[in-house]
């Protein structure tokens, strides 16, 4: 019985030598099954590119701009519209805009379809695009006559008030009718720039204080 216990005591002095030596074999295993089985951080993706799709669309809205003073600078309407984040665009269906100069000059513009810049300074008008600029009289008693322009496409500038077209259109000015290839009106100068087969018909001027 002695020599048994005195085998079991060498045995677990034995063991007692090896036990920080076993615990940390058994901490090493235990450390590297985790790492293996646990879910792997995600990985940094690069940016998606920008495609041309909508990232929105509005019906029956209206987009409004101001002055500094708060008078209202231009509105925009549309049937739809549809918003493309890769050109910061507007396409709409069915488009009416208005737009108010600081001299109180009013133009209106319609069109099947308009493509507008984010900020709706550019508005780019397709099929049956019409932008009339309506008659006035200045403070000074000058006669402003209604101007209009026509063609299948239109591209209007709310903010220098100018229309260009590399289509053809027609300038209506007061009575007087002019066509052309293309068109680049310059509200600031008042010079229309007509290009390519350029016609023209001019009524007579009027006798003053004679009405038509």
């Amino acid at each position: 019985m002695s020599r048994l216990l005195q085998w079991l005591r060498v045995g677990f002095d034995r063991v007692t030598i090896y036990l920080p030596i076993i615990l940390a074999a058994v901490l090493a295993l235990g450390t590297y099954w985790l790492v293996r089985n646990a879910p792997r951080l995600m990985e940094p993706k690069p940016p998606a590119p920008v495609t041309h799709d909508p990232d929105y669309f509005m019906r029956g809205f209206v987009v409004k701009r101001f002055f500094p003073n708060g008078e209202l600078r231009s509105e925009l309407r549309g049937k739809e519209g549809r918003h493309f984040p890769d050109t910061d665009t507007m396409e709409i269906d069915e488009v009416r805009m208005r737009t108010i100069s600081p001299e109180g000059l009013v133009t209106h513009a319609t069109a099947n379809r308009g493509l507008s810049n984010g900020d709706a300074s550019e508005v780019q008008l397709f099929g049956n695009a019409i932008v009339v600029r309506d008659a006035a009289r200045t403070p000074s008693g000058e006669e402003i006559p209604r101007l209009e322009f026509r063609g299948d496409f239109l591209h209007a500038y709310t903010d220098t008030e100018r229309v260009t077209s590399n289509k053809p259109v027609t300038l209506m000015r007061g009575d007087d009718r002019f066509t052309a290839d293309s068109m680049d009106y310059d509200k600031i100068s008042g010079v229309a720039n007509l290009k390519g087969r350029v016609r023209g018909v001019i009524q007579p001027a009027q006798p003053a204080g004679k009405k038509q």
